[in-house]
């Protein structure tokens, strides 16, 4: 069984913006982009999953056109509470700081911490695993590295450095007796 983990093409963001459920379009560069990722996937896939996020679901419906899509909540990107949409250089460092120093389990003022975007992602996965169908899974950058964490038992706070998942990347990860064996 083999899933295939999308994240989305460039956001239409300026850098250095924190965001993360905010629902962002997408660049000038999607067709492009969407065209790249497509090339990536298998022609033909009867279960695709996808972040609700416009973002998400309009590479999902540019890559399977004619397939359903199953929305799902839990594969939504971090909730960033009050600094969705703030600039990180603006959000002073007396309140920044503590947050970097343990984003897995401190919460964003007023949104989620690392760790619930891992159960809730982890969650999804597990179910949509189970279906034992093969799968594609359109959505954000921290939930497919909650995901690897989870089959890889990597430390969350590791998953940055362990795991690059540039805009518009394809992580296909296929079921290998009681594991999971990655590919990209």
């Amino acid at each position: 069984m083999e899933i295939f983990l999308i994240r989305h093409t460039t956001p239409l963001v300026a850098k250095g913006t924190c965001y993360g459920q905010t629902d962002l379009d997408v660049t000038e560069t999607f067709e492009q982009e969407a065209k790249e990722v497509k090339m990536r996937l298998p022609e033909k896939l009867e279960s695709v999953y996808c972040s609700p996020l416009q973002r998400c679901h309009k590479l999902a419906g540019k890559v399977f056109p004619d397939v359903e899509k199953i929305f799902d909540d839990h594969l939504k990107e971090i909730h960033c509470g009050e600094w969705e949409m703030k600039l990180w250089d603006d959000i002073p460092k007396e309140i920044l700081n503590p947050w970097m120093n343990d984003f897995v389990n401190q919460p964003f003022p007023g949104g989620e911490n690392y760790l619930a975007l891992f159960e809730r992602s982890v969650r999804s996965f597990e179910k949509i695993a189970k279906e034992n169908l093969p799968a594609a899974i359109f959505t954000h950058g921290g939930v497919i590295r909650s995901i690897l964490s989870h089959i890889t038992s990597t430390p969350l706070k590791d998953s940055f450095s362990a795991f690059e998942i540039p805009y518009g990347s394809v992580v296909k990860i296929e079921k290998k007796g009681i594991g999971w064996s990655i590919k990209r």
